[in-house]
């Protein structure tokens, strides 16, 4: 007997249109997730993927950089377009999208004082660096190459305007300009600061000494500057010194700084030191990657137990000084203490430092430096006489080697005491966490220099550079560096030093701090010059 089909079961039929509706929506969500998706982009002109963010490739963007040249806009402000007046007028690139106003009230207001003579080329990226990481005002005290007609023409062309991707026309503000002549300095001659002790035992001496207390004498000038203009805090940078803000929550010293506790008067970066490996860098702030940590930054066991290693026969583990920058919260009495530190003349003040944050030096990253370093100061090479001149022993044998060997020696020691070209060791020193690759900086130089940024700000002095040539510009170029006090010695000088060893100690009148070399083993190293 034929068996016939049986009809399918109640549970069997009602399964299958569910199976049919589950397949529907698996099919469903992604194509609607995948159109939600392409509406976004539509509409905001692109997702911003956090993990592209981070590449170092050009292709992506360093966080909050945008190095593509931006078309200019029609807007209604004739200053921009008179600045810019290129089709490919470059943007300032500090957020993404310019969601942002530099001249909306962001707090803390931070401002950095610097007394250089560096060419525009060093001047020009350092300055637009720290804009990017939330620096709002500097002060400038020019001489020698700052302070020629061609350089000083640009640094005072900013504030200068921009024009975003949006039309939105916008100011960089708070580049002061102050020029070091004749005036000046009989100005300083009278100042609060020339009138104590805690500075004297660095006046009328030469070179590294006179430069401290030219620093010194325009960090004065710049805390009265900084309460005049609002500013939060003041930070002193040598041009050859970026701050690396890590540990904040963004790479920012604004956010950095937004975060230490009200309660202190004084945060304290310590320095890394620049590792180059070439002896023919060029621009060191987008060629070095590579720094030796502080000691405040290493367990004591890892510092002194990779010393030798990390020193290199040379005098101490830095070539330069160790003790680091500081930044302090601009209030009442307060004074600088040296181009370190700074003190307050009514209190002690309360200081913390940071734990990852720190400022990187880049010193002789170039070959250059040993010659340039070297025609700054007309002192004898002989190891008695650049004690005058030079506060640490790495300075010092520096100018000896560059005032007497050929350029073949030269290059020589400098591949032996400076240059990092052993693979080997610097893995090693990689490894334990002497040594430090930091790409940061070097990713926001470079996308502020793809921008076309520094061109353009170039472009718009040219033609005008004749008129800026004004008297007191000339005199700051061509001003020789000069003895700091010369002018008013023989009424001091006494006076100093018979007020000196009794006023040192007082609370409000501590000594200047010096660049200090970092901590040292026992047993001294020498170097051969």
């Amino acid at each position: 007997m034929a068996l016939r089909p049986q009809p399918p079961s109640s549970a069997a039929a009602n399964h299958q249109p569910f199976i049919s509706k589950l397949l529907l929506l698996l099919t469903l969500l992604p194509l609607s997730l995948a159109f939600f998706a392409f509406l976004l982009q539509w509409r905001g002109g692109g997702v911003d993927d956090p993990i592209s963010r981070w590449s170092v490739d050009e292709s992506n963007k360093f966080p909050g950089m945008d190095s593509s040249p931006l078309a200019t806009h029609s807007s209604s402000s004739s200053d921009c377009s008179t600045l810019l007046g290129q089709a490919n007028a470059a943007s300032f690139p500090y957020f993404r999208d310019w969601k942002f106003k530099f001249d909306s009230n962001l707090k803390p207001k931070v401002c950095i004082t610097t007394s250089t003579s560096a060419s525009l080329e060093q001047i020009l990226p350092w300055m637009f660096y720290h804009k990017v990481i939330g620096v709002s005002t500097f002060f400038l005290f020019v001489e020698g190459k700052a302070a020629s007609p061609v350089v000083s023409k640009v640094l005072e062309t900013i504030p200068v305007s921009l024009i975003s991707k949006d039309g939105l026309c916008l100011t960089l503000q708070g580049v002061k300009v102050i020029y070091r002549t004749k005036e000046l300095e009989e100005q300083q001659a009278k100042s609060r600061i020339w009138n104590e002790t805690w500075l004297s035992s660095f006046f009328y001496k030469p070179c590294n000494y006179e430069l401290f207390v030219k620093q010194s004498l325009n960090m004065e000038m710049a805390i009265v500057m900084a309460r005049d203009a609002g500013m939060d805090w003041i930070l002193h940078l040598d041009t050859d010194e970026l701050i690396h803000p890590a540990g904040a929550r963004e790479y920012s010293l604004r956010q950095l700084l937004l975060e230490v506790p009200r309660n202190v008067d004084m945060v304290v970066f310590p320095n890394y030191e620049s590792s180059v490996e070439r002896d023919d860098i060029k621009e060191p702030f987008t060629e070095v990657t590579m720094f030796k940590k502080n000691y405040d930054h290493l367990t004591k066991d890892t510092y002194f137990g990779m010393y030798k290693e990390a020193t290199r026969g040379n005098p101490n583990y830095f070539l330069t000084y160790g003790n680091g920058k500081a930044a302090a919260r601009v209030q009442d009495h307060l004074r600088p203490n040296g181009a370190h530190r700074w003190h307050n003349y009514m209190k002690t003040p309360n200081e913390m430092k940071f734990e990852e944050a720190a400022v990187l030096h880049y010193t002789y990253a170039k070959f250059s430096d040993l010659t340039s370093r070297r025609d700054r100061c007309g002192c004898k090479p002989t190891k008695e006489d650049v004690k005058r001149c030079f506060m640490l022993e790495f300075d010092r044998a520096a100018f000896i080697i560059a005032s007497t060997a050929t350029e073949e020696e030269m290059l020589r020691w400098y591949h032996e005491h400076v240059v990092w070209t052993d693979r080997t060791l610097n893995l090693k020193l990689l490894k334990k966490g002497i040594l430090t690759r930091i790409y940061a900086p070097m990713t926001i130089i470079q996308s502020l220099r793809g921008s076309g940024i520094f061109g353009s700000i170039i472009a718009s002095t040219q033609g005008s550079i004749g008129s800026s040539n004004s008297s007191s510009k000339a005199d700051a170029e061509a001003l020789p560096l000069r003895k700091i006090g010369r002018i008013r010695k023989s009424s001091k000088a006494t006076e100093r030093k018979a007020l000196g060893v009794t006023l040192y100690n007082t609370s409000h009148d501590v000594a200047a701090v010096p660049p200090l070399s970092p901590p040292v083993m026992d047993g001294e190293l020498t170097i051969e010059a």
